[in-house]
């Protein structure tokens, strides 16, 4: 990591470009991008949500300065994006433009363009240049970083995809001014699982004074940006197509994934995130891996943060019909990410269901 007196620059190496971290990037996004770009690059397709229109096209005026074409493609908000029909959207945009493979892609919003966004690039001409401007703590910290791409299906979130690492991401931590507070707290949710698999310190800096490490305009805030990215970031750097160490990353997601499943994709990650993370915490304890003290501070840490961490007990059956198919299981056999201790996660195979069922009644409303 190193730092200005404006921005920070985590490096990720490999194929995958830097996290540049900092205020008024996008501002000045004709000069941060021909840094992150590989030379040669011509045209650009800027996607983005709709609430970003405006931006949007601020950054198309401020690009055609310097590419020769510049061209938009606004696609659904959220989930809705990851559908197969939008990607055929963007590449028929691609096509009718002659994009070739030295041209590039340019996403601007939270996790679910950047998703969408990230497979497009990797799938035209089996591969451009993608450079992720997320514009949501989620996407921020999590979704823009790692080259994860993917679109859902009826049958679960994000089974289509690839891996497809991006030239580069640009945190620019103004735009989060704008976004409505529930948003920003559940996108907080993969800021405290980074906490509790690799940096206590995210911990801390909630438990001392929630409302600045709420504030994106605060020090703190910041800090635990920065630290989250930086544990994606090591965990990337080592394991980049989740072949062992970045199971990790998934704490607490494969409930989560089925609880959005279940509330068909109407539900905010980070919220099933959070449910999902004090189910695996109540899981460790129970096989008596995991502290009562480390286990209570789940719940406690995300209550202060407004989060949900129960679910209805009726719903069992469907989730863990979802959980036996979801893509981290293998064969027939689940597995979960968990906790040994604080910032010691491990993963644990095959649980017993009569172990598992035992663990969701403590979630359980």
């Amino acid at each position: 990591m190193t730092t200005s007196t404006d921005t920070t620059t985590i490096e990720i190496a490999g194929a995958h470009g830097d996290v540049v971290i900092g205020h008024g990037l996008i501002a000045h996004l004709d000069r941060v991008l021909p840094t992150l770009l590989a030379d040669g690059v011509e045209k650009i397709l800027i996607v983005h949500a709709p609430a970003l229109a405006s931006i949007s096209e601020a950054v198309r005026t401020q690009l055609a300065e310097r590419y020769r074409e510049v061209l938009l493609a606004e696609i659904p908000d959220a989930e809705g994006a990851k559908r197969v029909e939008v990607a055929a959207f963007c590449w028929q945009i691609l096509g009718q433009a002659d994009f070739t493979r030295s041209d590039a892609v340019v996403t601007i919003g939270g996790g679910a363009t950047t998703d969408v966004g990230g497979f497009i690039a990797a799938t035209w001409l089996r591969g451009v240049q993608v450079v992720h401007v997320p514009t949501t703590v989620l996407a921020m910290v999590d979704a823009a970083i790692g080259g994860k791409t993917g679109i859902n299906t009826n049958e679960g979130k994000n089974l289509v995809g690839s891996f497809h690492a991006p030239a580069g991401v640009v945190v620019d931590l103004d735009v989060l001014a704008d976004l409505p507070r529930n948003e920003l707290l559940a996108g907080l949710a993969e800021v405290v699982k980074a906490g509790f698999i690799a940096e206590p310190e995210i911990l801390d800096i909630i438990e001392t004074d929630p409302d600045r490490a709420t504030d994106p305009s605060t020090p703190e805030f910041r800090r635990m940006i920065e630290l989250a990215i930086g544990v994606k970031a090591r965990v990337v750097r080592e394991d980049f197509t989740e072949q062992g160490l970045r199971e990790i990353l998934n704490y607490g997601h494969t409930l989560g994934h089925a609880i959005e499943n279940a509330e068909r994709y109407k539900w905010r990650h980070g919220a099933a995130v959070a449910i999902g993370m004090v189910f695996v915490a109540e899981l460790a304890r129970l096989s008596g891996r995991l502290s009562d003290e480390v286990a209570d501070r789940h719940r406690r840490v995300l209550e202060l943060l407004g989060l949900p961490t129960g679910y209805p007990a009726g719903r069992w059956n469907t989730l863990l019909a979802t959980m036996r198919r979801d893509k981290k299981a293998r064969g027939a056999m689940m597995r979960f990410v968990v906790l040994d201790d604080l910032a010691k996660p491990t993963i644990m195979q095959a649980p017993d269901e009569s172990l598992l069922f035992a663990a969701y009644q403590e979630i359980a409303t």
